[in-house]
């Protein structure tokens, strides 16, 4: 199924255009940048406050939770104090469980966003056998409730948003569909075609999930399904509950970094469990990274495309030592340029030599292979560690491993018995050179890239080697020209976790040709292979962003429980603020801590409840008991 205009250059899927208030959506309009208030939407000042921040930082769309009649009531208050300080920006209102208050602020603002899953529909997590009849009229009953909406927002001109989120898929959904990127889609429709039959077409969609993989299929499969069915709305992309810091940035960049590889996406939200206003910035250093494609050279049309783009499936390749085959992506670090280079030098690349206990320390971040290019080193280095040099080193002194260029490994026939690192870019390529790899049952290729598209260019060159099939392990290397470190961390997250998330790439090396740099690169390649799910190396934190319906300081707590939980590598933690999207969003979760009520916290084993309205001072101690009890508990 077509779920994008081309798999070889970048190219917007076009939408239609939707007006929310003065600003366009879709069409020919450019990706527009949103946040969402965290402040209690009946302190009208706060909100106000909060909303001009955003304002001010770019926010091109202020979103306001609105959980019962009474908060989206007193969004008239907000929007009356917007307009007299000024701000004509327009205002979505964000609507749950209440359908009177979405009829109510479907009068007052230019927007409403409804959840699919929770939107007249049930989510008791209960499993129910529903039989055609019994489904059909659900839809029916569903229709019932929904219409009332979609008349007042079309009177209205009143803009919507259909916004599913993977861990709302209401009972009825997971019955049929289970906990699907298809469940996810089909939810949407189902609201979708109720739209089209009272002839509502201002629309927004949006598929968001926590898990990366999960949000890029399904909004991959929901553009196929709406080409299908002669549709062309306006997507909103966003990786909901992304967490803080280095670890939300990463995985969001991840997420929308995909889908805007594909062209897919006409507004974004980077969701950081920070001030909303910090996210204006980050979603602009993101967009960045697709100003240029207007200067890309041209790559070979993809006519055999082997790839699922709806499903995970990891491309087949052999294993030469610890690459590829059944091994996580390795990490190679470059320390070629670098004189001097000591057993300190190291330590940004997950290394520590102690000098009094003669002993090094390796954490859970060490990276797996440095290339040393010509240099030499006189210390015993940790045996888990591998070393690269250029093939003319290598050759006199048979240390390490070599890395060949194309020519050198065509005519060479003095190779390594162990790896033979070739490095590539897609003109490279020949049929001499695809057969030696082949016979090569060592060969590694390093694949490189100078294309300003140069997502496509590689998954061009993954395409190709699974056509003829070539099995060689490949290593994802992307290169940048002293970028700051945000941008570094953003752009690598987008352009390498784009192929991760497709299944493509045993490895992966940055480059951004500036010293000093080398604990952020090391700490961005692991966290693209943490976010993209490829490989595990600390523990994970699904945080939301927080908003007004949040019942406690969703910074100050998420910094707590990382401060005591951030060794237990590959315990995957959620931290909810509120009911709402909790117990499914972080159903991916092996633990969950949500506010249930205010100063009450309710502990979550994955999706079972486990202790219930703990008092929020405790609240934390009980989560690491809870860890403890169920042997994923470690010491520092």
């Amino acid at each position: 199924m077509k779920y994008c205009n081309s798999l070889t250059s970048y190219s917007r899927f076009k939408t239609r255009e939707v007006m929310v208030g003065g600003i366009g959506f879709g069409g020919k309009n450019p990706i527009r940048v949103q946040s969402m208030t965290t402040a209690d939407t009946m302190d009208t000042m706060a909100t106000v406050e909060e909303s001009i921040r955003m304002i001010e930082a770019g926010c091109e769309l202020v979103r306001i939770t609105a959980p019962s009649k009474k908060d989206a009531e007193n969004l008239k208050n907000i929007k009356e104090e917007l307009l007299k300080r000024g701000y004509s920006i327009p205002i979505v209102a964000d609507i749950h469980f209440t359908p009177n208050a979405a009829e109510i602020a479907a009068g007052i603002v230019e927007k409403v966003r409804i959840n699919p899953g929770n939107y007249a529909d049930k989510k008791k997590f209960e499993e129910i056998e529903y039989t055609d009849k019994s489904y059909q009229d659900e839809l029916n009953r569903i229709r019932e409730k929904f219409t009332p909406l979609v008349k007042i927002c079309k009177e209205n001109k009143t803009a919507m948003r259909i916004g599913t989120n993977h861990g709302s898929l209401s009972d009825r959904i997971l019955s049929r569909y289970g906990d699907t990127p298809k469940g996810m889609v089909e939810s949407a429709m189902e609201f979708l075609r109720i739209c089209r039959d009272e002839n509502f077409h201002e629309i927004i969609l949006s598929m968001k999930a926590s898990n990366t993989r999960v949000m890029v299929q399904a909004y991959r499969l929901l553009v196929a399904e709406m080409i299908k069915e002669n549709m062309n709305y306006p997507l909103h992309l966003g990786v909901t509950e992304a967490g803080e810091a280095e670890d939300g940035r990463i995985k969001s960049a991840v997420g929308i970094g995909a889908l805007l590889e594909d062209g897919i996406g006409d507004t974004i939200r980077v969701s950081l469990t920070e001030a909303p206003e910090d996210e204006m910035p980050v979603a602009f250093n993101l967009l960045k990274n697709f100003n240029k494609r207007k200067n890309e050279i041209k790559i070979k049309n993809i006519l055999k495309y082997p790839l699922n783009p709806f499903e995970y499936i990891k491309r087949k390749s052999k294993s030469v030592k610890n690459i590829g085959g059944k091994n996580v992506p390795v990490v190679l670090t470059l320390l070629d340029k670098k004189n001097n280079i000591k057993p300190s030098s190291f330590y940004p690349y997950g290394y520590n030599y102690s000098i009094p206990l003669d002993k090094w320390n390796i954490n859970d971040q060490a990276t797996d292979y440095i290339f040393l290019g010509d240099n030499d080193i006189d210390f015993e280095i940790p045996g888990t560690l591998r070393l690269i040099y250029n093939f003319k080193k290598w050759k006199i002194s048979k240390k390490g491993y070599p890395l060949f260029k194309a020519k050198e490994y065509i005519t060479s026939t003095d190779l390594s018995n162990e790896i033979n690192f070739v490095e590539l870019s897609i003109n490279d390529f020949s049929n001499e050179l695809i057969e030696k790899v082949k016979k090569n049952k060592n060969a590694v290729i390093i694949l490189n890239t100078n294309n300003s598209n140069g997502v496509a260019e590689q998954r061009r060159v993954f395409i190709d080697l699974i056509n003829q099939k070539v099995d060689t392990p490949v290593i994802i290397k992307r290169e940048y020209n002293k970028i700051s470190s945000e941008l570094l961390q953003l752009h690598a997250a987008s352009d390498i976790g784009a192929l991760l998330i497709d299944g493509l790439g045993d490895g992966i090396v940055i480059n951004n040709h500036q010293d000093g740099d080398g604990l952020h690169i090391n700490s961005t390649s692991f966290g693209i292979l943490q976010a993209s799910r490829t490989r595990i190396s600390k523990t994970e934190y699904i945080s939301c962003p927080s908003c007004g319906r949040t019942l406690f300081d969703l910074q100050e707590t998420t910094a707590k429980i990382r401060k005591v939980t951030d060794h237990l590598k590959g315990v995957k933690i959620g931290i909810m603020g509120c009911i709402v999207n909790g117990p499914g969003e972080m159903a991916d979760a092996d633990y969950g801590y949500v506010g249930t009520r205010p100063g009450k916290i309710t502990l979550y084993k994955e999706k079972n409840i486990v202790k219930k309205n703990i008092d929020e001072v405790d609240a934390v101690d009980a989560l690491i008991d809870l860890i403890k009890e169920n042997g994923d508990w470690v010491d520092k």
